[in-house]
């Protein structure tokens, strides 16, 4: 059924989506790394930088690195314009007790950040005609506790859910000594009756729970497990051999890790096993590749695209919204700055996507640091109409 499902391109893209990519477990992948303008089915032609434009910025940029992040970033910097890098910088230690260095290809967790990534997946079934955004969670999970929470209340944090975390610290509901699962996640609810915070599409609500939920359908409709799937709908068409799912605990010891400030590792814990809202490991390079695919209409419709980069929520006044599965502020002027973050123990990551600049600013560590949210400086050097005001900049 998923070839099937993955034809959708097939006019376009003749390799197969099902073929094997890299081993999912590795740290660092020594094959070199596609050019960023491979030919492929979902290729913008943006404008060409000019070489005097690129020089110019990577001056600036690298100053603003120096300031902001510095010597001791473990992790990786990205900042690209109409597709093209225009300045990286990868630093520290992805191992650092077995001396494994950072690099361009070394896959990092991004924790949240990987929503974007499961709602783009869910997106693109949505366009093969396989499921409907206000499709109900029941009529695909028949186990699911909620009659009438849809598809989009998930991916737009709707739909009123409580923290499977929290449920899950309950006395009796769970044995921390085992790893929780999202099939687990889904029984734990199904079961429980305290497990609303509030009723369905009342108001946002930021929760992990949705997108736990949201890999359990891809799987469901895909007949195949969220690994597989995320490969031949994201992975394996955009070439982001750096890219996986991490789902097996019993792997931990060859991924990157996660850090305190002080480097000091820390402990893997039994909610580390979920995924859908977390666990994606990837790369500043290939996570620039999926921006890219996102300005084509054959990786998302027209339609999708403006479901997605679009606010769902307008019961508080203000700038922050959410659409399906993007962090968005709405300025007075028009302006949109659209953004996931991402924080899950020692990482922290940050993914920012101008769209009326053709920007990409990008940013991710494994070592505690709230540096990857400074990016968000960079957005007014590239269009002052961005209304931030960093006072420390003056």
């Amino acid at each position: 059924m998923l070839r099937n499902l993955t034809l959708i391109s097939l006019s376009l893209y003749t390799i197969s989506l099902l073929s094997s990519c890299n081993n999912s477990t590795k740290i660092a992948v020594t094959e070199p790394v596609d050019s960023l303008a491979i030919q492929n089915p979902f290729l913008v032609e943006f404008d060409k930088n000019s070489p005097e434009y690129v020089k110019e910025q990577k001056v600036y940029l690298d100053t603003f690195y120096k300031k902001y992040f510095g010597d001791d970033f473990s992790g990786s910097f990205l900042v690209a314009k109409n597709g093209e890098v225009i300045y990286e910088k990868y630093s520290g230690y992805a191992y650092k007790e077995k001396g494994i260095e950072i690099n361009q290809n070394t896959p990092i967790h991004v924790a949240s950040v990987g929503k974007v990534i499961t709602a783009a997946a869910t997106l693109r079934l949505v366009d093969a005609d396989k499921l409907k955004l206000d499709q109900t969670v029941k009529s695909i999970l028949p186990t699911f506790p909620n009659d009438t929470t849809t598809v989009r209340m998930l991916l737009n944090h709707r739909s009123g859910l409580r923290n499977y975390a929290y449920v899950a610290e309950e006395k009796g509901v769970w044995d921390k000594k085992n790893a929780l699962t999202n099939a687990d996640v889904l029984d734990i609810f199904a079961t429980n009756k305290n497990i609303q915070e509030v009723a369905p599409d009342r108001h946002f609500q930021y929760c992990n729970t949705n997108y736990v939920f949201l890999a359990l359908i891809i799987e469901k409709i895909t007949q195949t497990n969220f690994e597989e799937a995320i490969k031949d709908l994201i992975l394996t068409p955009l070439k982001m051999k750096n890219t996986f799912v991490f789902s097996d605990l019993t792997k931990q010891d060859s991924v990157s890790q996660s850090y305190k400030s002080n480097y000091r590792r820390l402990a893997w814990e039994y909610l580390d096993q979920t995924y859908g809202d977390k666990n994606i490991f990837t790369t500043a390079q290939d996570l620039l590749k999926f921006d890219n695919a996102t300005y084509s209409d054959h990786f998302l419709s027209k339609e999708m695209k403006h479901e997605m980069f679009k606010g769902y929520s307008y019961e508080r006044k203000g700038t922050k919204n959410y659409g399906l599965g993007v962090r968005l502020l709405e300025f007075d002027n028009g302006k949109r700055y659209i953004f996931h973050s991402g924080w899950w123990h020692g990482n922290t990551a940050m993914y920012v996507t101008l769209r009326d600049e053709n920007i990409t600013l990008i940013a991710m560590s494994n070592k505690f640091t709230k540096k990857p949210y400074e990016v968000k400086r960079l957005a007014p050097h590239f269009n002052s109409e961005y209304p931030f005001d960093f006072k420390d900049d003056e």
